[in-house]
């Protein structure tokens, strides 16, 4: 399935979370947490202003970036999680 995001939106894959401490100790299910890293997929067009001009988008896809815990909604596109954020939910952008 190929999906567009509208305006500021954008969609993003969570990225995997470590399984085991940087001491090699192994982090059970019950103790991980949904991480707040992911890799941009799509993005839409842009912010529409008051002026009905069109912002661009400062991310584009295949970017890294942080987000908050609780932020976007969730979606399954291809059996795989995805989700939904606006551009202002975006903490970050990872620098490599």
């Amino acid at each position: 399935m190929k999906i567009r995001p509208l305006y500021d939106r954008i969609i993003v894959k969570r990225l995997e979370a470590e399984t085991t401490t940087k001491s090699g100790l192994i982090i059970p299910d019950t103790a991980k947490e949904k991480p707040v890293e992911g890799e941009i997929v799509a993005v839409g067009n842009g912010k529409v202003l008051e002026d009905g001009a069109v912002r661009s988008l400062e991310v584009k896809a295949g970017d890294r970036i942080l987000f908050g815990k609780y932020s976007g909604t969730e979606i399954k596109i291809d059996g795989i999680e995805h989700l939904i954020l606006r551009e202002d939910e975006v903490l970050a952008v990872v620098e490599q």
